[in-house]
């Protein structure tokens, strides 16, 4: 046996040999198989000859709280129609502005601020880099000649599509007017949706909506900016106004696609800002306890005289009692009308104001962050906001008002949908997708996104608006559902963009 197996030893490096030559010589026959070659883009049922977009500051191209060149040539409806150009789609003509500031002038008078940067700790004005970086876009000198594929009006709501006159100059300073749509107008008189039905559409998209819940929302629901009735005629309701909207979009046999509307706790603007940002040393926490002493007291004895009437509870003076300590994690005192009047029951509590201390259940409004710690009454330390001077109900959403609004986006949810449904039209689930980011994040190719602001690649500095990665990934998802339901083939043919071709902040120096 020895002498067998040495005699076989004597092969193997020959054996080995052989095999590797036979792997390698079937490695280069076999190897992996060539790609299969990708289908031809079709654009399925669509006629994209003529693509006109109509909605807000989303699809207008708005980032970092303005709007500026650059922003606008990586707008959603921008992106889409470079890629329907390869699927049978025309030309795309935006109403640009005049420079990268950002911002409107009236007559040389400034109407609309720059936009922001991001300074290394947070967003910006952009003057605070560059105090020379003004607004050169004058709404009564440089608007272009339309007609405009881009008919996205920021800071517009439903309603405000269907007005006459949205676009009058001389309404402006009357708040009846809307700046943006007066460098777009084809005449004083006429309306959003008149413009884009002017230009026969053969596909159109529309993302309306969010301001009606926004601008109560970003006001804090202070009352200066109401939500939109869910119900109601067109122009004033939102279901007669949507349906007026699509029965006008469809009436000539335009196909389209609608987005809904997201719930605001995906949105950074309300998230970022916690509710217990203060610090203090012993000694200030002792002098602000001091200074509200009275005002627990005050509960204490309106607590004590309305017992047995059910007018106050235990629960709400506990709720109500402002106390600090020494250390981080102070909570701000805002003021909530939502508390009991003390003042209604009895006029020996009148002096008795609505102050709490937020709760993490409270949603600052992300301009609050560059507020709390300021003096109400400058060199007055005894005033500093959020601490000694209460919040004011337009830094923060309560319980009450975020279920408001929750309620209303719900109700536009609805209408957006079986509208969608009743005319064949593609819906894309903006509210799904919001709360995908939020809860966890998206990806896309290699890149993983969320709803963070600044670091999570989707959102700008505004919190509202996306960046131009955003703005890209969303453009990839409707082509998605364009695919899923009007059998156009934009993904399986390779033709989505690449979100990493796109940037998540601009320079402060962009010219």
């Amino acid at each position: 046996m020895q002498k067998i197996s040495i005699h076989i030893k004597k092969y193997i490096p020959y054996v080995l040999g052989m095999a590797l030559l036979v792997s390698c010589e079937q490695d280069a026959i076999e190897g992996p198989a060539p790609a299969a070659p990708l289908p031809a883009l079709s654009a399925g049922s669509l006629n994209l000859s003529n693509y006109v977009s109509l909605g807000n500051s989303l699809t207008a191209g708005y980032t970092d709280g303005a709007l500026f060149k650059a922003s606008q040539k990586l707008s959603m409806p921008n992106l889409l129609a470079q890629k329907f150009a390869k699927a049978g789609g025309g030309s795309f003509s935006q109403p640009m502005m005049n420079d990268n500031n950002g911002g409107l002038l009236l007559a040389g008078n400034m109407i609309a601020g720059p936009r922001l940067f991001f300074n290394g700790a947070g967003p910006a004005s952009l003057l605070t880099a560059n105090p020379a970086a003004t607004p050169t876009t004058d709404i009564a000198t440089n608007n272009p000649s339309g007609p405009f594929n881009n008919m996205g009006v920021p800071g517009a709501k439903s309603y405000h599509l269907l007005a006459p006159g949205y676009g009058n100059i001389s309404n402006v300073a009357l708040g009846l007017a809307n700046p943006y749509f007066v460098r777009m107008a084809s005449s004083p008189n006429t309306s959003v949706l008149a413009d884009a039905m002017a230009q026969a559409p053969t596909f159109f998209s529309l993302w309306i909506g969010n301001n009606d819940a926004l601008g109560y929302a970003t006001t804090g629901g202070d009352g200066t900016n109401p939500l939109t009735p869910i119900s109601g005629a067109p122009g004033v309701g939102f279901d007669g106004t949507y349906g007026a909207l699509i029965a006008t979009l469809t009436a000539g046999g335009a196909k389209g696609i609608v987005a809904n509307i997201p719930y605001l706790t995906t949105l950074p603007h309300f998230t970022t800002v916690p509710h217990n940002p203060i610090p203090l040393d012993a000694a200030t926490a002792a002098a602000v306890n001091a200074a509200y002493a009275p005002y627990n007291g005050g509960l204490q004895a309106a607590y004590q005289a309305l017992q047995g009437t059910g007018l106050l509870t235990a629960e709400e003076v506990a709720k109500r009692t402002i106390s600090f300590t020494a250390g981080a994690g102070n909570a701000v005192v805002i003021e909530d009308e939502s508390l009991t009047d003390l003042g209604a029951i009895n006029p020996a509590f009148a002096a008795l104001p609505k102050y709490r201390q937020a709760t993490a259940e409270d949603l600052l409004v992300l301009p609050a962050s560059a507020f709390i710690g300021t003096l109400a009454v400058p060199g007055n330390p005894l005033t500093v906001n959020g601490v000694a001077v209460p919040l004011a109900d337009k830094w923060v959403l309560t319980p009450q008002e975020q279920a408001e609004i929750k309620t209303a986006i719900d109700g536009y949810n609805n209408i957006i949908k079986a509208a969608a449904t009743a005319a064949g039209l593609a819906h894309f689930d903006a509210n799904a997708f919001m709360k995908q980011l939020a809860s966890g994040g998206i990806t896309d190719g290699k890149f993983t996104v969320t709803s963070n602001l600044v670091t999570g690649g989707v959102f700008s500095l505004d919190g509202v608006h996306p960046n131009p990665r955003g703005y890209a990934l969303l453009s990839n998802l409707m082509m998605k559902t364009l695919d899923a339901t009007f059998g156009s083939n934009f993904e399986d043919s390779g033709n989505l963009l690449d979100i990493g071709d796109y940037p998540t902040n601009f320079s402060p120096a962009m010219q």
